[in-house]
């Protein structure tokens, strides 16, 4: 595929003189603009017409990739597909409309949402009540732990400044920590995979806050010992976290709440089935236990029968962490209820048994080329460390880039850290079998190509728009501007 044809911008395209606008006669006046704020010289902007710059536009949005292109294993991140009904809900006009500075009695349906979708919650969690404002995981994460912090500080408990993470975890993990002013401490896990319990003993003392843990962890293993951490943490007086990025395989399986956790949050983005990636927009509600709901930040609905609801803020909470008195991104919590709804309680409870059966399957049939360093039923998700033979060395990264040549997006590569040549695959329990059975027969094609032809592979993606990239290059000395590229 030619690069200079499918990679071009809309720059090259200009030629001088073209428009693709007319403006009607001006019905208004004239209104001088002070010279201060008058350019000095034309913005250097294309010169197009309309046809040109739709047709660019469109051909570069055909070069996306996504779940409704084709089969997206990343694992960890469970990009799971967005079923239309959950967009033509949000799309309602009665939803869609609403403005957030909108009196209380105009909006009470939303407020419903909002009540019915923190229920839902706790049902599916065990967790007592849920805040809906954080706007992502991370954001999830940090209110959580400012959420434990608010806790200890309110029994004047302020030496607790250590969170205990294992060193499995998701990188937000320490990050948020550190964010939230807390002191890392990390826990080693086994040669199976599992959060070392003996190393933990040692790192207990009354200066803990928190042990953060995702379950099943990183590696797709269900924690076999979360009972005794749960023990052992909270006799030490600490709290434990829940990071919910892996909670789909537990979705009709085990709840949080019922293990030990006091404090969770939840990417609504990845087990329920809202948009994905781009930055946004996401959710991460935070749910607590009983007892701890009045440090949830605001805003909560007030748990009344009074006919008009109204936006209470916690006053003993970790404070306000979104922007206005505002609950959160609400087109994203209405696709996540929409999503519950449609499913019911008998449907939701196979959710983690399918993503179970899913990812088991493939591991299973592709452990005989991949090496898998960790033997075992797993989860959602499970990982290898690159191809088993490693003679003529073709790396992960290009297993990864020849797999767009075959129309997969790639798996989760050099993640998580514990392995050289990490591969992390996560087909969620969407996909049907005659799916699945594609990507492992692309996937022992690609390792019968390492053997027989690995320039193939090492010089990969070939069908591409882009073609394989210097990649350190591209980030020590990005080309941000179409100058740039004409110097």
């Amino acid at each position: 595929m030619n690069n200079k044809l499918y990679g071009n911008l809309i720059f090259e395209l200009s030629k001088e003189g073209r428009r693709g606008y007319s403006l009607p006669k001006n019905q208004f006046g004239d209104y001088d603009i002070p010279a201060e704020a008058c350019r000095k010289a034309d913005a250097a902007l294309p010169e197009c017409d309309e046809m040109t710059v739709v047709r660019h536009y469109t051909n570069h949005s055909e070069n996306n990739f996504g779940v409704n292109n084709g089969f997206y294993p990343l694992g960890s991140c469970t990009m799971k597909y967005n079923p239309v009904i959950n967009e033509e809900v949000a799309n309602m006009p009665e939803f869609a409309g609403l403005h957030p500075m909108q009196p209380a009695s105009t909006v009470q349906g939303a407020l419903d949402v909002y009540e019915q979708l923190q229920k839902h919650l706790s049902a599916i969690s065990g967790l007592s009540r849920f805040t809906l404002n954080p706007f992502a995981g991370a954001h999830g994460e940090l209110t959580g732990l400012m959420i434990i912090r608010a806790y200890h500080e309110s029994r004047g408990d302020s030496k607790r400044v250590k969170v205990i993470i294992p060193d499995s975890a998701h990188g937000t993990n320490p990050a948020s920590a550190a964010v939230c002013g807390l002191e890392v401490v990390e826990v080693k896990s086994t040669a199976q995979g599992y959060v070392d319990v003996n190393d933990l003993r040692a790192l207990l003392d009354d200066t803990v806050a928190a042990m953060m843990m995702t379950n099943p962890n990183t590696l797709g293993m269900f924690e076999q010992e979360i009972p005794e951490i749960a023990k052992l943490v909270h006799e030490c007086g600490g709290l434990m976290y829940y990071d919910g990025a892996n909670l789909n395989p537990m979705l009709g399986a085990s709840r949080p709440g019922d293990m030990g956790f006091d404090v969770m949050h939840i990417n609504l983005h990845k087990t329920f089935s809202t948009p994905h990636g781009g930055g946004g927009p996401g959710a991460g509600p935070v749910g607590v236990r009983e007892g701890l709901e009045k440090f949830l930040p605001g805003a909560s609905e007030a748990l009344s029968l009074a006919d008009v609801k109204a936006i209470d803020f916690a006053a003993d909470g970790a404070g306000r962490i979104s922007v206005g008195p505002y609950h959160g991104n609400f087109g994203v919590l209405l696709r996540a209820l929409t999503y519950i709804l449609t499913l019911g309680r008998e449907n939701l409870k196979m959710v983690g048994p399918l993503a179970t059966l899913n990812a088991n399957y493939i591991k299973e049939s592709l452990k005989d080329e991949y090496l898998l360093p960790i033997e075992g039923l797993c989860k959602h998700e499970f990982v290898f460390d690159g191809l088993r033979d490693k003679s003529t060395g073709v790396t992960t990264m290009d297993v990864a880039k020849r797999l767009l040549d075959y129309g997969y997006h790639a798996p989760t590569i050099y993640f998580p850290l514990l392995f050289h040549e990490s591969l992390m695959i996560e087909p969620t329990e969407n996909e049907s079998k005659d799916t699945i059975d594609g990507f492992i027969a692309v996937m022992r094609k690609i390792a019968e190509e390492a053997r027989t032809n690995p320039d193939i592979v090492k010089s990969a993606p070939h069908n591409t728009p882009i073609s394989r990239v210097d990649d350190v290059l591209a980030a020590k000395h990005p080309v941000v501007k179409f100058r740039d590229i004409e110097a």
